[in-house]
């Protein structure tokens, strides 16, 4: 098979695809890449998630790597994607290798580099890495060395990767406040490797967290792990049955974060980024850039309009987010799948991090999450979206995409239709400000139906209007 990765990594099904010759050969590619660009004196960190062996995957690159000659830290335990991220910066890294899935079904599982700079792989990394695996081939042309000879030769090394972010963490966060502010917190962690990061940051005040999925299950059951409807009906559930004040969902990697309110409805994740982006203003009083993906909300150009500031739109994933946020000094960076980035931190989604940003902007202006998405609209008007994702045979790609570059309505529900883009999908922008894109998943096989609109009632007929559009 070809080895390509998506728009986060490589990701694919346990025993089928993902097996240990090509985890293998993704592993030699780094070393090479490494060794070709001389980095890899610095040393590769490589951590993992609770999926199915994930931590015997990592111990196979380490071993690859330490046969090429590249030094490994070696996670001595599971770890958020943004923790293990964290480490490339903390030792100065050439860069992170981590074993994880982040939101997509028990059965597969996945790997993620992130270069010196710790944030996802920039579209030339990962050509570059490609390219490697292309030609590597086989399994044959990949290095070994058995994991306790590394150990012992020193070339591998495990470590926690988990005190240098949590004093990050301290640093960008007054936890002692939130820590004394009496809230009761509903954290699940879907199963994931965020078990205990929000519970153990929050702790040691009147604060209280509680923890829903903790214990490791590489089978996710009842759920996927990704934080969006329906997967956390039971977080809603949770919160209302106890009185919480806040529930947090991050998923399997915890690289993206899912919230609901009081109430326990859902607070979407445009919603999140706009407040996200009205807290650094407001609260924090930063100043500067927003970058966002095509995906996510016009609420982000509304507030950069208000305060003066540029507003860049990028392709969706990481991989454009996190190199604009850096080549802009942005103030932050977020994508419609729930994760966000922050100026300071990485250039990478942190979904531990915008928990503990959510939670303080309540205590800082007093307002429960509900009444902070009214206090949001207020500033920026009403903003209502969904998706839609769909399943469809892969034989019908090609037809799907020649149906969509054909496409050319002149008006949706009513409203003119004033532009289509086609960087990344097929956007429709409608002339009050509402939108319809369409666009194939760059993990799975799965078509995409996004929408933002100023009404409730028109988000479905907005989806049915793209779902028409694609002829499914």
């Amino acid at each position: 098979m070809a080895i390509r990765f998506g728009t986060d990594g490589w990701r694919a099904i346990i025993a089928e695809d993902y097996t240990f010759d090509n985890v293998r050969l993704c592993a030699q590619a780094v070393a090479d890449y490494l060794n070709d660009k001389g980095a890899a004196r610095n040393g590769l960190v490589v951590g993992y998630d609770t999926r199915f062996s994930s931590e015997h995957f990592a111990a196979a690159v380490a071993e690859v790597a330490a046969a090429n000659g590249v030094p490994s830290f070696l996670c001595d335990r599971a770890a958020p994607t943004p923790v293990i991220s964290y480490a490339v910066l903390d030792k100065k890294a050439a860069g992170a290798v981590i074993i994880t899935a982040s939101h997509n079904p028990g059965e597969y599982n996945g790997l993620k580099y992130k270069p010196e700079y710790a944030g996802s792989a920039s579209p030339e990394v990962v050509a570059e890495l490609e390219k490697r695996i292309d030609r590597i081939a086989s399994p044959t042309n990949v290095k070994r060395q058995p994991l306790a000879a590394g150990l012992d030769s020193g070339l591998i090394k495990r470590f926690d990767p988990a005190p240098p972010y949590l004093a990050q963490i301290a640093r960008l966060v007054d936890l002692p406040t939130l820590r004394d502010a009496g809230l009761k917190v509903m954290a699940d962690v879907m199963y994931g490797a965020g078990e205990g990061y929000i519970a153990g940051l929050l702790a040691g005040g009147k604060t209280v967290v509680r923890q829903l999925h903790p214990e490791r299950n590489p089978a996710f059951p009842g759920l996927r792990p990704e934080p969006i409807p329906p997967n956390i009906d039971a977080l809603g559930k949770e919160v209302v049955a106890w009185g919480a004040d806040i529930g947090l969902a991050t998923d399997g990697d915890a690289d993206r974060i899912g919230v609901v309110d009081e109430e326990g409805q859902y607070v979407n994740q445009l919603q999140m980024f706009g407040l996200l982006i009205l807290y650094l203003l407001e609260v924090k009083g930063w100043r500067g850039p927003i970058v966002k993906a095509l995906t996510t909300t016009s609420m982000a150009d509304r507030l950069g309009e208000m305060y003066n500031l540029p507003v860049h739109e990028t392709g969706v994933g990481f991989k454009y987010v996190g190199p604009k946020m850096m080549e802009t000094d942005a103030i932050i960076g977020g994508e419609e799948s729930g994760g966000f980035g922050f100026r300071g931190h990485i250039p990478e989604r942190d979904g531990i991090l915008a928990g503990l940003f959510l939670t303080d902007m309540c205590v800082r202006l007093q307002r429960r999450p509900s009444e902070l998405v009214q206090y949001l609209f207020s500033k920026v008007g009403p903003h209502y979206y969904d998706r839609l994702d769909l399943h469809f045979p892969a034989e019908q790609r090609a037809t799907i995409m020649s149906r969509l570059q054909k496409a050319a309505p002149k008006e949706i529900d009513g409203t003119p239709v004033t532009n289509i883009g086609t960087a990344d999908g097929f956007k429709f922008y409608l002339a009050d400000g509402t939108w319809v894109l369409v666009r194939f998943s760059g993990t799975e096989p799965l078509l995409r139906v996004y929408t933002e609109t100023n009404a409730p009632d028109r988000v479905a007929r907005m989806l049915a209007a793209g779902r028409e559009l694609a002829g499914l």
